[in-house]
């Protein structure tokens, strides 16, 4: 196999896989991830699994053109000279265990980032929850497992180990508070499980507040108040917003993923992939603000709500295993990160 070297990726440990699968690739973390692979990677071929309930063809077409590839075209997604561009699109669900391995076919690389996400949405409902995150993440695994994938890499959070003391590392013993935690436990289980039994090399990055260009259909704070500010809409936060979080920048989680891929020697292993800083919410609203007045634009004004329940009060993580383990250290500092990512949206 050909290797293409980054910066980050240059030792003997290393084997970069050309053939990768992205579960949930039209949202943004996979779009992000389908750019960056094409710039470091430039002759992978892609395949993305994606129910298009939150991402949209129009998004994918933003980074790149594609193909796509009915689910029940066994030829098409076997056949190694089927690409006709370097990426495909099925639109199938994660739920279907017959479509995931149908999708995993030839495939030496898994990203699962299909997922449902967050904790209001976990906390309504918590079945549904569970189907997406458990059921969906069990399949991807036993039809990677069947179809002899090399690397799966589980989109995972801070969430299973739920309110404890920061920094988070990964030897603390979970605790979940939401059932989105309790479901991403489950998630990293089983991706043990088969590491364990089977040998299927599972890595689970334990993303922090992913934030960046290209974020629209986020929810999460950074985004959600953006989006309401150029929208001249009152910024709602829960509680007192001195609640902490770890914001890593989507570039710096993008090179983590293709290192969590590459990287021999590190099957069965979970990782933070964060910042190793705190920052509360009420912090960000204040670095958002500065950019709104650097540039210009008028900033909206701020009320305060209950807490919701689920959250947790303080999150941040210790990052020296990904560092050690993989040469990851994230580059882009909070500041610039918020100001390229209000550019993007305006």
């Amino acid at each position: 196999m050909k290797q293409i070297m980054t910066k980050e990726a240059t030792s003997d440990r290393d084997a970069i896989p050309k053939k990768w699968l992205i579960t949930g690739g039209c949202g943004f973390i996979g779009t992000s991830l389908i750019r960056y692979l094409r710039k470091k990677v430039p002759d992978a071929r892609i395949r993305v699994m994606d129910n298009l309930t939150v991402g949209t063809r129009e998004d994918l077409s933003t980074v790149c053109e594609y193909k796509e590839i009915e689910r029940h075209d066994s030829k098409a997604l076997a056949a190694d000279d089927g690409w006709k561009t370097a990426v495909q699109l099925v639109v199938a669900d994660i739920k279907d265990a017959d479509a995931c391995i149908s999708c995993t076919q030839g495939m030496e690389a898994v990203v699962h980032l299909a997922a449902n996400t967050g904790v209001a949405p976990s906390v309504e409902n918590p079945r549904a929850d569970m189907e997406a995150n458990v059921v969906g993440t069990f399949n991807m695994l036993e039809a990677s497992r069947q179809n002899g994938v090399g690397r799966f890499v589980l989109a995972s959070s801070g969430a299973p180990i739920g309110e404890v003391e920061p920094p988070i590392h990964e030897e603390l013993a979970p605790h979940p508070v939401s059932p989105y935690g309790a479901s991403k436990l489950a998630c990293e289980g089983y991706c043990s499980a088969y590491y364990r039994s089977f040998g299927l090399e599972t890595v689970a990055l334990r993303f922090g507040n992913v934030y960046g260009p290209g974020s629209k259909h986020k929810s999460s704070v950074v985004a959600k108040f953006i989006k309401q500010s150029f929208n001249g809409e009152t910024l709602e936060i829960y509680g007192d917003g001195k609640q902490t979080r770890d914001f890593v920048y989507i570039d710096d989680l993008s090179r983590a993923i293709l290192l969590a891929a590459s990287r021999r020697g590190i099957g069965g292993e979970a990782f933070q992939i964060a910042t190793n800083s705190e920052t509360t919410v009420a912090e960000v609203v204040e670095l958002l603000k500065a950019v709104f007045e650097k540039k210009g634009l008028a900033f909206s004004e701020v009320v305060h709500s209950a807490p919701r329940v689920g959250d947790v009060k303080r999150n941040f993580s210790d990052t020296s295993k990904a560092k050690k383990s993989l040469g990851w250290t994230p580059l882009v500092a909070l500041p610039d990160g918020i100001e390229k990512t209000v550019d993007w949206f305006g």
